[in-house]
């Protein structure tokens, strides 16, 4: 079957003029100048300007039933547009098509929100209509990058050796099943299958089956609170590699990386990736996935303050879960009470009991020159030691924050990114960083157990089970993520390959032998038969290509996303089911309350 078009609307040049061309697409917007009617035809590749003569009586009779979204074919005579009147905003500017032939192939109803111009338009009625939200040039840009970035990055790794293989969708329930999505078998009655949170098991299972260099495109489904750049479902780029040490993996992954940025993008990264240890991160920035873009980091002042009367910061200085850090903002002492009030409300959120700061107005003249509501509380060397280690100078203002490092850390590590951003600190470009060197385990204090801080597969940097059991605090992991201007894009580790270290680690976590047989006994005996070293990582797919479009969220990068509820209200997702469908799965709703 022959196509209905000759050529995309925005594909069109000088190269085409004089030449007959049938164009398909949806009437961008339709124009009525002095008898001379004007459409701009917009297809996937662009638009183009169509001008309908009346000395075309018949053709210029079906223009003017022309209204906005009807989908049409028009056939004509590409020219040069008149001088004066190009358009430099097209790339189809410079000439337009003389319309000699129009058929309508489709009308459409008044859509429930613009399409020819860039409108605000509530997320709800975006995703209601999402076919008409897709439309726009904006949604489709994003998702061609999108298509670009998949397309390079199999590109790349297809030349590099790796073998693309797809693992399960329905497989079983992880440890942490109530973030599984479960799936209930019609003919195992009561069992249940579980959507994949990852291809972990399998993707190791792979190496231990010599395949040595894998890669899936995957999705993946985790039942959990969702935020900007999370959805129950989602794309990861999936590798594995089997005889490469953590370096060696990391620096291949570097390498695909520029790759993409320089194919896609046209923008070089770095030749070699800065490194940070989990610590190191946590301490100047307040997180693991810190934005370097950012020029403000966080100062331990907690020895200077042990011996103040302030128990606000004596209290967490002498306890030695708490933290008492400060954050110097340049030409912060122009922020008003008002915005100060706002930034204290904006760390309560993060569980933060207040926000304590010195203004400093003349740093010669000490305690004189400063203006705050602690400074009667503090000794004259708590403040003069706070001020050297700062850096502050005139006109600069320093934030405190002092409770558990966990509340600490987190409250003003989110402070730092809002004050660079308010106040236009972020600079420009793009700032890869790995961070290394995490706890293997971190304990929690409700459940009064160990947890595993990545996956229970990650391996530690020693070799003895029993030095890993005599102080799992203090054992690091071979992990890494990649964390690109405050985002982890890709996360990973060299994984454990021998048996006896794989069941050390179980027991760490509280499996009894018989909850490790049921759930991991399958790998447990992989892991007899002569498994390789190997590693590997995943990249979040939606959210590297909501950093290269520059997306508010990864849902304008998702042809069809779920809402911040997990709800679809195109399709009305998720929905009852009937009686008989509950019945032949041996299933009943049960309402609680």
């Amino acid at each position: 079957m022959l196509s209905m078009r000759s050529h995309y609307c925005g594909h069109l040049h000088l190269a085409h003029l004089d030449q007959e061309v049938e164009l398909c697409g949806w009437v961008h917007r339709r124009r009525d100048h002095g008898g001379i009617i004007f459409v701009d035809l917009r297809d996937r590749e662009g638009v183009v300007q169509v001008v309908f003569d009346p000395e075309r009586p018949q053709c210029f009779a079906e223009a003017e039933r022309l209204r906005s979204e009807y989908v049409v074919r028009v056939r004509g005579r590409v020219r040069r547009r008149p001088a004066g009147t190009e358009n430099p905003d097209l790339a189809t500017g410079e000439v337009e098509v003389v319309a000699h032939g129009l058929e309508i192939l489709n009308r459409a109803e008044t859509p429930p929100f613009p399409l020819d111009e860039y409108t605000e338009v509530g997320e709800e009625v975006r995703l209601r209509y999402r076919y008409l939200d897709l439309r726009r040039p904006q949604m489709l840009e994003r998702l061609r990058l999108r298509s670009r970035i998949v397309s390079t990055l199999r590109a790349f790794l297809d030349g590099h050796g790796f073998i693309e293989v797809e693992t399960p969708c329905l497989t079983k329930a992880t440890p942490e099943g109530a973030r599984d999505y479960l799936v209930p078998s019609r003919v195992h009655p009561g069992a249940f299958y579980a959507l994949p949170q990852s291809p972990q098991i399998f993707k190791q299972l792979l190496m231990m089956s010599g395949f040595d260099r894998y890669y899936q495109v995957a999705r993946c489904f985790r039942d959990e609170d969702l935020r900007a750049d999370r959805q129950p479902e989602f794309t990861q780029l999936d590798i594995e590699v089997s005889f490469m040490d953590e370096r060696e993996i990391t620096l291949l992954m570097e390498e695909m990386i520029r790759d993409l940025f320089a194919r896609v993008l046209e923008v070089p990264l770095p030749r070699a990736f800065p490194r940070m240890s989990y610590a190191e991160a946590v301490r100047r920035f307040g997180t693991d996935r810190p934005d370097l873009r950012i020029p403000l980091e966080l100062v331990d002042v907690a020895d200077l303050v042990r011996e103040a009367e302030f128990k606000v910061f004596a209290g967490p200085a002498n306890d030695p879960a708490g933290r008492v850090a400060a954050l110097r903002v340049p030409g912060g002492g122009r922020l008003s009470r008002k915005e100060i009030d706002d930034y204290t409300a904006f760390v309560g959120r993060y569980g933060a009991r207040g926000l304590a700061y010195v203004k400093v107005n003349e740093a010669a003249r000490g305690r004189e020159g400063l203006q705050s509501p602690i400074l009667k509380f503090l000794p004259d060397e708590a403040v003069q030691g706070i001020l050297e280690r700062t850096g502050a100078v005139d006109g600069d203002l320093v934030f405190f924050g002092a409770d558990k490092a966990a509340v600490v850390n987190e409250s003003l590590g989110a402070l730092r990114v809002r004050l660079g951003h308010d106040l236009g600190l972020v600079e420009h470009g793009w700032r890869p960083l790995w961070v290394v060197d995490f706890p293997m385990f971190e304990w929690n204090a409700d459940e009064g157990r160990w947890e595993a801080l990545h996956h229970p597969f990650t391996a530690p940097r020693c070799d003895d089970p029993e030095a890993l059991a005599a102080d799992p605090g203090a054992v690091l992991s071979r992990a890494y993520d990649l964390v690109l201007n405050g985002h982890e894009i890709g996360g990973g580790s060299v994984r454990i390959h021998r048996p006896e270290m794989q069941q050390a680690v179980f027991r760490l976590l509280g499996l009894s032998e018989a909850e490790a047989e049921e759930k991991f006994g399958f790998l447990v005996r992989a892991l007899r038969y002569g498994c390789p070293p190997h590693g590997g990582i995943a990249f979040g797919l939606d959210r590297l290509a909501m950093l290269m479009t520059g997306a508010p969220s990864i849902r304008d990068v998702i042809a069809f996303p779920k809402t911040q509820t997990a709800s679809c209200p195109l399709t009305g997702a998720p929905a009852a089911v009937s009686e008989a469908q509950l019945r032949e799965l041996n299933l009943r709703v049960r309402h609680s309350g």
